[in-house]
């Protein structure tokens, strides 16, 4: 007797199959694919933060050659962010549209191109154009390329590849400081532009090979089509939108956008000033300044790599989101702030180093963690948007912190009290994030009030 064939197993509504509860399965991980993308992302983040150092690194010759005052450096160097925020608001949204590949490749593809027009013409509106493009191509660059190693990351695996692609970071400047400091010493600063704009351009093309979307965020799959089955663990909700209101104002969105507010002070005070400041108060050769800026980012490098990795076991050990994430995010912003202030008032080129280093590298573990707690009380279909609105609200120090401490530079009685004013001011805007990140992240209970978890 033929026995009668069996019955086709259900689809979801992707066309996916489900299982005998009415639910579908979790999509596998492709561990090879996965840290491909993860290796195109970190030297994604290299190539977006060598870019963004270069000016600060070529400041005293370009100042020297077109003849510009601190001010007017420090304006320039805050057009970088004019439209920084704004660009990473607008496709934050539009990646719930848009599929990661194409969102990469355009903006590494603008870094490019952002690059040429002070090699046409060395000018304050040259350099300025430029840092404008290149700081709208860059705006989304680091939420969404988080979001594209999202898709290929399961929840309980994304704590060594967060890690990975903020070291790209970390790793832009230590390798960009002596290679752009050799560049412009051997060759002009020029050069370094033009290496930049090299690099950008074939990086996009490699990406739009190999740079197809994972199964891990409610999107779209490697081959176009979209993913069957629940992405993650912590969003097996992802197809139910919440308002944006709800998920923008709740404490842990808005905590950690404040750690990123702080973070990025300092972030941007090192960009644009931290290369003049060793070569002008502490008397540094430019390979000497170099090397300092390689070594606070050697440190930051430690802790991105470390932190985030403990922070996945302590979370598999069931520790709370708000413990393994949410309070080193306040704590290295404040002990940042605190190394920040004292900086001015201590005389000792090695405990000025030390201080050095926490100032400017000890908040970089802040980066990885805030998109994590932010993940964790957002649906992953509204991932991107929400990341971009973090992103663009985090980094708005950008557009203020560089052209202020020019201003601060200009307008007291010496370089050395101009620099002090910036320090205790930036201390000041650090602590009062640090607190507010700490009183205001808390996952769980978050999470619970939105009913996601």
């Amino acid at each position: 007797m033929v026995e009668p064939p069996s019955p086709a197993p259900p689809l979801d509504t992707a066309g996916g199959p489900v299982d005998a509860k009415g639910t579908t399965p979790h999509p596998a991980f492709d561990r090879r694919h996965a840290w491909l993308i993860a290796a195109m992302i970190v030297s994604f983040m290299l190539i977006n933060y060598a870019d963004k150092s270069v000016l600060g690194l070529a400041a005293v010759p370009i100042m020297n050659e077109l003849g510009i005052s601190n001010s007017t450096y420090g304006m320039i160097s805050s057009s970088f962010s004019l439209l920084f925020s704004l660009s990473g608001l607008v496709v934050g949204f539009a990646s719930a549209r848009l599929s990661s590949r194409v969102l990469l490749f355009t903006m590494a593809a603008l870094w490019a191109v952002a690059q040429l027009p002070v090699l046409v013409m060395a000018s304050v509106p040259t350099l300025m154009a430029g840092r404008v493009l290149l700081g709208a191509a860059e705006g989304p660059a680091a939420s969404m390329s988080m979001h594209a190693l999202y898709k290929w990351f399961p929840a309980d695996r994304r704590g060594l590849p967060s890690a990975l692609q903020i070291s790209g970071a970390a790793l832009g400047t230590l390798i960009a400081a002596p290679v752009v400091t050799w560049l412009i010493t051997s060759s002009g600063w020029r050069s370094a532009f033009v290496v930049l704009a090299v690099a950008s351009a074939l990086w996009s093309l490699v990406w739009w090979r190999v740079g197809h979307d994972g199964p891990h965020g409610g999107e779209s799959a490697p081959g176009g089509h979209r993913t069957a089955g629940t992405p993650d663990p912590e969003t097996s909700r992802a197809s139910e939108r919440l308002p944006y209101r709800r998920l923008l104002l709740n404490g842990t969105v808005l905590g950690s956008i404040a750690a990123a507010f702080g973070a990025s002070w300092a972030l941007a005070l090192s960009h644009a000033w931290l290369p003049a400041y060793l070569r002008t108060q502490l008397g540094m050769t430019p390979g000497q300044g170099a090397t300092v800026i390689s070594a606070i980012s050697a440190f930051s490098l430690v802790l991105l790599l470390s932190v985030p990795v403990l922070v996945d076991f302590l979370r598999r050990r069931g520790r709370s989101s708000r413990w393994s994430t949410a309070v080193p995010q306040g704590v290295a912003v404040a002990v940042a702030a605190l190394a920040m202030a004292a900086l001015p008032f201590v005389d000792g080129r090695g405990a000025h180093l030390a201080l050095l280093a926490v100032a400017f590298g000890g908040h970089a573990i802040v980066f990885p963690l805030h998109y994590m707690t932010v993940s964790a009380v957002v649906p992953a279909i509204q991932r991107g948007a929400v990341f971009g609105v973090v992103a663009a609200a985090g980094t708005l120090p950008g557009l203020v912190s560089p052209y202020l401490t020019g201003h601060m530079l200009d307008s007291a009685a010496s370089r050395s009290a101009g620099y002090t004013q910036a320090y205790l001011l930036s201390a000041a805007v650090m602590l009062v994030c640090a607190v507010a990140a700490l009183i205001a992240i808390r996952p769980e209970q978050d999470a619970r009030r939105l009913r996601l978890g």
